[in-house]
Protein backbone atom coordinates (compact mmCIF):
# COMPACT_ATOMS: atom_id res chain seq x y z
CA UNK A 1 0.00 0.00 0.00
CA UNK A 2 1.20 3.79 -1.00
CA UNK A 3 1.49 6.39 1.56
CA UNK A 4 -1.70 7.77 0.47
CA UNK A 5 -3.84 4.52 0.76
CA UNK A 6 -2.73 4.38 4.57
CA UNK A 7 -3.65 7.78 5.01
CA UNK A 8 -7.36 7.17 3.46
CA UNK A 9 -7.87 4.09 5.48
CA UNK A 10 -6.71 6.01 8.85
CA UNK A 11 -9.17 8.83 7.71
CA UNK A 12 -11.62 6.27 7.08
CA UNK A 13 -11.35 4.11 9.90
CA UNK A 14 -11.24 7.61 12.34
CA UNK A 15 -14.35 8.93 10.53
CA UNK A 16 -16.15 5.52 11.27
CA UNK A 17 -14.89 5.42 14.78
CA UNK A 18 -15.92 8.81 15.84
CA UNK A 19 -19.63 8.35 14.37
CA UNK A 20 -19.74 5.29 15.94
CA UNK A 21 -18.85 7.43 19.05
CA UNK A 22 -21.43 10.38 18.46
CA UNK A 23 -24.47 7.61 17.86
CA UNK A 24 -23.24 5.54 21.19
CA UNK A 25 -23.30 8.53 23.33
CA UNK A 26 -26.34 9.66 22.01
CA UNK A 27 -25.19 12.71 20.51
CA UNK A 28 -26.62 11.48 17.14
CA UNK A 29 -29.30 9.82 16.42
CA UNK A 30 -29.29 6.27 14.47
CA UNK A 31 -31.89 7.55 12.11
CA UNK A 32 -32.27 8.95 8.82
CA UNK A 33 -31.69 12.34 9.71
CA UNK A 34 -28.56 11.37 11.83
CA UNK A 35 -27.31 9.18 8.31
CA UNK A 36 -27.32 12.42 6.31
CA UNK A 37 -25.61 14.54 9.25
CA UNK A 38 -22.99 11.76 8.55
CA UNK A 39 -22.78 11.58 4.90
CA UNK A 40 -22.52 15.62 4.72
CA UNK A 41 -19.97 15.88 7.09
CA UNK A 42 -17.99 12.44 5.23
CA UNK A 43 -18.52 14.33 2.05
CA UNK A 44 -17.35 18.05 3.72
CA UNK A 45 -14.36 16.26 5.30
CA UNK A 46 -13.44 14.55 1.68
CA UNK A 47 -13.66 17.80 -0.14
CA UNK A 48 -11.78 19.69 2.08
CA UNK A 49 -8.95 16.92 1.89
CA UNK A 50 -7.93 18.56 -1.40
CA UNK A 51 -6.04 20.87 0.51
CA UNK A 52 -4.07 17.75 1.19
CA UNK A 53 -3.20 17.40 -2.66
CA UNK A 54 -6.00 16.30 -5.31
CA UNK A 55 -6.15 13.17 -4.21
CA UNK A 56 -9.29 10.26 -5.22
CA UNK A 57 -11.89 10.63 -2.22
CA UNK A 58 -11.76 14.50 -3.15
CA UNK A 59 -12.54 13.29 -7.31
CA UNK A 60 -15.33 11.17 -5.41
CA UNK A 61 -17.24 13.75 -3.95
CA UNK A 62 -16.83 16.17 -6.38
CA UNK A 63 -18.08 13.61 -8.63
CA UNK A 64 -21.08 12.91 -6.64
CA UNK A 65 -21.91 16.73 -5.67
CA UNK A 66 -21.80 17.45 -10.19
CA UNK A 67 -23.91 14.47 -10.48
CA UNK A 68 -26.48 15.16 -7.44
CA UNK A 69 -26.56 18.64 -8.71
CA UNK A 70 -27.28 18.19 -12.12
CA UNK A 71 -29.65 15.04 -11.18
CA UNK A 72 -31.62 17.99 -9.02
CA UNK A 73 -31.80 20.71 -11.78
CA UNK A 74 -33.17 18.10 -14.33
CA UNK A 75 -35.99 17.05 -12.23
CA UNK A 76 -37.05 20.63 -11.70
CA UNK A 77 -37.01 21.46 -15.52
CA UNK A 78 -38.79 18.00 -15.77
CA UNK A 79 -41.92 18.82 -13.13
CA UNK A 80 -41.90 22.56 -14.11
CA UNK A 81 -40.87 22.76 -17.40
CA UNK A 82 -41.87 20.08 -19.66
CA UNK A 83 -44.44 18.24 -17.41
CA UNK A 84 -46.41 21.11 -16.66
CA UNK A 85 -45.70 23.80 -19.65
CA UNK A 86 -45.49 21.21 -22.70
CA UNK A 87 -46.57 18.03 -21.91
CA UNK A 88 -50.11 18.68 -20.06
CA UNK A 89 -50.62 21.41 -22.38
CA UNK A 90 -51.04 18.99 -25.79
CA UNK A 91 -51.70 16.07 -23.67
CA UNK A 92 -54.60 16.20 -21.21
CA UNK A 93 -53.02 13.90 -18.52
CA UNK A 94 -55.06 14.65 -15.34
CA UNK A 95 -58.07 15.97 -17.00
CA UNK A 96 -57.20 19.56 -15.71
CA UNK A 97 -54.91 20.54 -18.82
CA UNK A 98 -51.70 22.28 -18.15
CA UNK A 99 -53.47 25.82 -17.74
CA UNK A 100 -51.54 27.61 -20.80
CA UNK A 101 -52.74 28.29 -24.37
CA UNK A 102 -51.32 25.87 -27.06
CA UNK A 103 -50.85 28.36 -29.30
CA UNK A 104 -48.82 30.57 -27.28
CA UNK A 105 -46.68 27.49 -26.16
CA UNK A 106 -45.86 26.31 -29.73
CA UNK A 107 -43.42 28.24 -30.52
CA UNK A 108 -41.23 27.97 -27.29
CA UNK A 109 -41.73 24.32 -27.70
CA UNK A 110 -40.56 24.69 -31.32
CA UNK A 111 -37.45 26.41 -29.97
CA UNK A 112 -36.91 23.89 -27.36
CA UNK A 113 -37.04 21.15 -29.75
CA UNK A 114 -34.81 22.81 -32.22
CA UNK A 115 -32.32 23.17 -29.55
CA UNK A 116 -32.37 19.07 -29.20
CA UNK A 117 -30.96 18.97 -32.65
CA UNK A 118 -27.81 19.75 -31.61
CA UNK A 119 -27.19 16.38 -30.69
CA UNK A 120 -27.43 15.17 -34.58
CA UNK A 121 -24.37 15.93 -37.41
CA UNK A 122 -26.66 16.59 -40.00
CA UNK A 123 -29.72 18.53 -39.19
CA UNK A 124 -27.55 20.10 -36.15
CA UNK A 125 -27.81 23.70 -37.63
CA UNK A 126 -30.90 23.67 -36.73
CA UNK A 127 -30.22 24.71 -33.35
CA UNK A 128 -28.76 27.71 -33.94
CA UNK A 129 -31.99 29.35 -34.41
CA UNK A 130 -33.08 28.94 -31.07
CA UNK A 131 -29.67 29.95 -29.96
CA UNK A 132 -29.38 32.89 -31.87
CA UNK A 133 -33.17 33.93 -30.57
CA UNK A 134 -32.02 33.21 -27.05
CA UNK A 135 -28.91 35.12 -27.38
CA UNK A 136 -30.78 38.25 -28.56
CA UNK A 137 -33.38 37.96 -26.12
CA UNK A 138 -30.93 37.89 -23.44
CA UNK A 139 -29.25 40.62 -24.81
CA UNK A 140 -32.30 42.85 -25.02
CA UNK A 141 -33.36 42.70 -21.39
CA UNK A 142 -29.68 42.22 -19.98
CA UNK A 143 -28.50 45.65 -21.80
CA UNK A 144 -31.19 48.03 -20.88
CA UNK A 145 -30.51 46.87 -17.11
CA UNK A 146 -26.84 47.15 -17.00
CA UNK A 147 -26.93 50.47 -18.95
CA UNK A 148 -29.17 51.75 -16.24
CA UNK A 149 -26.99 50.26 -13.24
CA UNK A 150 -23.58 50.68 -14.36
CA UNK A 151 -23.92 53.79 -17.01
CA UNK A 152 -26.49 56.07 -15.80
CA UNK A 153 -25.84 55.07 -12.08
CA UNK A 154 -22.43 56.46 -12.90
CA UNK A 155 -23.27 59.49 -14.23
CA UNK A 156 -26.18 60.22 -11.73
CA UNK A 157 -23.92 61.11 -8.83
CA UNK A 158 -21.54 62.94 -11.07
CA UNK A 159 -23.95 65.59 -11.75
CA UNK A 160 -25.24 65.94 -8.06
CA UNK A 161 -24.37 69.36 -6.61
CA UNK A 162 -21.37 69.47 -4.44
CA UNK A 163 -21.61 70.87 -1.27
CA UNK A 164 -19.28 71.65 1.72
CA UNK A 165 -20.00 67.92 3.76
CA UNK A 166 -18.91 64.34 3.62
CA UNK A 167 -21.46 63.97 1.03
CA UNK A 168 -19.85 66.00 -0.86
CA UNK A 169 -16.63 64.89 -0.66
CA UNK A 170 -17.78 61.60 -1.54
CA UNK A 171 -19.64 63.15 -4.79
CA UNK A 172 -15.76 64.70 -5.72
CA UNK A 173 -14.43 61.20 -5.38
CA UNK A 174 -17.10 59.47 -7.47
CA UNK A 175 -16.60 62.48 -10.32
CA UNK A 176 -12.52 62.50 -10.13
CA UNK A 177 -12.68 58.24 -9.97
CA UNK A 178 -15.30 58.52 -13.20
CA UNK A 179 -13.17 60.87 -14.89
CA UNK A 180 -9.70 59.73 -14.74
CA UNK A 181 -10.60 56.06 -15.00
CA UNK A 182 -12.58 57.51 -18.40
CA UNK A 183 -9.37 58.87 -19.74
CA UNK A 184 -7.33 55.90 -19.36
CA UNK A 185 -9.42 53.66 -20.85
CA UNK A 186 -8.93 56.85 -23.84
CA UNK A 187 -6.22 55.35 -26.38
CA UNK A 188 -6.88 58.24 -28.87
CA UNK A 189 -4.69 60.40 -27.21
CA UNK A 190 -0.98 59.84 -26.31
CA UNK A 191 -0.76 59.53 -22.21
CA UNK A 192 1.40 62.17 -21.93
CA UNK A 193 1.32 65.06 -19.62
CA UNK A 194 -2.06 65.89 -17.80
CA UNK A 195 -3.68 63.44 -19.64
CA UNK A 196 -0.88 61.06 -18.31
CA UNK A 197 -1.22 61.86 -14.90
CA UNK A 198 -5.00 61.53 -14.95
CA UNK A 199 -4.67 57.88 -16.64
CA UNK A 200 -2.19 57.17 -13.54
CA UNK A 201 -5.23 58.15 -10.65
CA UNK A 202 -7.34 55.97 -12.95
CA UNK A 203 -5.33 53.21 -12.57
CA UNK A 204 -5.32 53.70 -8.73
CA UNK A 205 -9.28 53.55 -8.92
CA UNK A 206 -9.49 50.81 -10.32
CA UNK A 207 -6.64 48.87 -8.54
CA UNK A 208 -9.07 50.12 -5.52
CA UNK A 209 -12.12 49.00 -7.51
CA UNK A 210 -10.11 45.35 -8.40
CA UNK A 211 -8.99 45.20 -4.61
CA UNK A 212 -12.27 45.90 -2.83
CA UNK A 213 -13.91 43.45 -5.28
CA UNK A 214 -11.94 40.55 -4.72
CA UNK A 215 -11.65 41.46 -0.61
CA UNK A 216 -15.87 40.90 -1.09
CA UNK A 217 -15.38 37.61 -2.98
CA UNK A 218 -12.42 36.50 -0.76
CA UNK A 219 -15.06 37.07 2.66
CA UNK A 220 -18.27 35.41 0.54
CA UNK A 221 -16.27 32.27 0.47
CA UNK A 222 -14.56 32.62 3.87
CA UNK A 223 -18.63 32.81 4.73
CA UNK A 224 -19.55 29.71 3.02
CA UNK A 225 -16.28 28.01 5.05
CA UNK A 226 -17.51 29.53 8.14
CA UNK A 227 -20.93 27.61 7.30
CA UNK A 228 -19.25 24.31 6.59
CA UNK A 229 -16.94 24.63 9.85
CA UNK A 230 -19.93 24.97 12.26
CA UNK A 231 -21.48 22.18 10.37
CA UNK A 232 -19.31 19.85 11.34
CA UNK A 233 -18.94 21.64 14.89
CA UNK A 234 -22.29 22.12 15.55
CA UNK A 235 -24.71 19.19 13.30
CA UNK A 236 -22.16 16.51 13.54
CA UNK A 237 -19.95 16.75 16.47
CA UNK A 238 -22.23 18.34 18.71
CA UNK A 239 -19.81 21.06 20.06
CA UNK A 240 -21.14 24.14 20.42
Amino acid sequence: MTRDLYLFAGFAALFAAANAVLIGGGLLEADWEGAGVIVAAGFTLALYSFLYKDNPLFKVAEHVYVGVAAAYVFGITWYNVFLDDIIRTYVDLDGGGGGHDPWVMLFPTLLGLLMLTRFSRRIGWLSRLSFAFVVGVGAGLTIPRYLSSFVLGQIEPSLAPITLTWEGFNLILILVGVLTVLIYFFFSVEHTGAVGTASKLGIWFLMISFGASFGYTVMARLSLLIGRVSFLLDDWLNLM
